[in-house]
């Protein structure tokens, strides 16, 4: 495929791996776009796309920005406009296979072309990720336990897997620990070792990935493990590479990482919990993410419906509560921030709304700003610029 080479100019900029035209690498994006993944059982039809004012925090209407099953998780390229996306294959969806579909992002509507789709190599992907270099992706599938490596092809298109890796084992849930569930896939910030968290196994699995062959090894240690039950989820490194964050979906806490970058090598520093002392209903978390400050850590709680704030101790990486916020909504599954770090975007999934939050640059607190928009249940957010300014 022949794609226009001026779009291929693109630069990344700040920690959510936002498109960044050449034009404008040295100025600060006003106007970005939304990308908002989503369930495709109800009403929603795929992948939808909004523009967002990074100055002002306005979020626009959305459109769809292609129709495709079950795209609830998506992962912008760091260099290229190219968007991945997993889609699970239901009756409801349409799909016959689970996937990962390669997009090319149109530059000035936002609009996204699907290149090609590649098999996950298992059943229930849940989560993307492009590899710092942009030269492959990784994908958890939830419902097989297990993670695999894709080639991105020369403009953007995915190979077939290069990398392959059943997870097994179980812990002490009854219901949803029996058998493995990879959760996420994160690679570290130099690109050398991949991390996929498993909640069937309370285990965060670490690899040794070779960037030009997209294989994967097992690191030694092979693992590190988290209290039985905890459920680990998804995973963030802090910006500094010193530190990272795996927030725990069925013990509702997230467990602080001191990171050696040359062994790929995980400590526990201590557990926080996500949910204030006082509650008592039923709450699993889902998201986790650090401010591009590397001053506070958030994470998403379902059945509270908030978001957790904790300051980072700078010397230690250990964390302390510092409030919660309503999502103003019902089942935060994920949220995001944009680049700079002034807003943040929550995803409502059983309320159909993005939720719009000013951050406290000094507390790191969130602040409503009465913005809420209609999706149909979304559970991805991801930012991109757009090149009119």
């Amino acid at each position: 495929m022949n794609i226009n080479r001026q779009i291929l100019a693109a630069i990344v900029v700040g920690s959510v791996a936002p498109l960044v035209y050449a034009a404008d690498a040295q100025e600060t994006p006003r106007n970005l776009r939304v990308y908002a993944g989503t369930y495709t059982g109800g009403a929603s039809e795929g992948i939808y796309v909004l523009d967002f004012d990074a100055q002002t925090g306005r979020l626009g209407h959305p459109q769809l920005a292609a129709k495709t099953g079950n795209p609830s998780f998506l992962a912008v390229h760091p260099a290229k406009p190219l968007l991945y996306a997993v889609g699970e294959a239901t009756r409801e969806s349409g799909e016959k296979w689970d996937s990962v579909t390669a997009f090319l992002v149109e530059p000035e509507t936002g609009a996204l072309t699907q290149l090609n789709r590649a098999s996950s190599r298992g059943g229930g992907p849940c989560h993307v990720a492009v590899a710092p270099a942009g030269r492959h992706v990784a994908v958890a599938n939830y419902g097989s336990g297990s993670i695999a490596a894709l080639p991105i092809r020369e403009d953007g298109p995915l190979g077939e897997a290069s990398a392959f890796v059943q997870h097994t084992g179980s812990s002490i849930h009854p219901q949803r620990q029996r058998e493995a569930h990879a959760h996420s896939v994160t690679f570290d910030p130099a690109g050398r070792f991949l991390f996929a968290a498993d909640l069937g196994t309370d285990q965060i699995m670490v690899y040794r990935f070779n960037d030009m062959l997209g294989t994967l090894e097992a690191n030694d240690p092979p693992s590190v493990h988290l209290a039985p039950g905890a459920g680990p989820r998804h995973f963030a490194f802090h910006p500094s590479g010193k530190f990272a964050y795996v927030i725990n979906e069925l013990d509702c806490t997230i467990t602080a990482f001191t990171y050696d970058p040359a062994a790929g090598r995980l400590d526990p520093i201590h557990s926080v919990t996500t949910v204030p002392g006082d509650f008592t209903g039923d709450n699993t978390t889902a998201e986790i993410k650090v401010h591009p400050s590397g001053r506070f850590v958030y994470g998403s709680n379902r059945g509270h419906d908030s978001i957790a704030v904790f300051t980072i101790d700078a010397g230690s990486g250990a964390l302390t509560p510092a409030g919660w916020t309503s999502t103003q909504g019902k089942t935060p599954r994920n949220f995001n921030m944009d680049p700079e770090g002034r807003f943040l975007i929550a995803a409502n999934q059983e309320s159909d709304t993005l939720a719009v939050f000013r951050i406290d640059p000094a507390s790191g607190a969130l602040e409503p700003t009465g913005q809420t928009v209609a999706v149909p249940s979304p559970v991805c957010v991801v930012f991109s610029q757009s090149p009119a300014q």
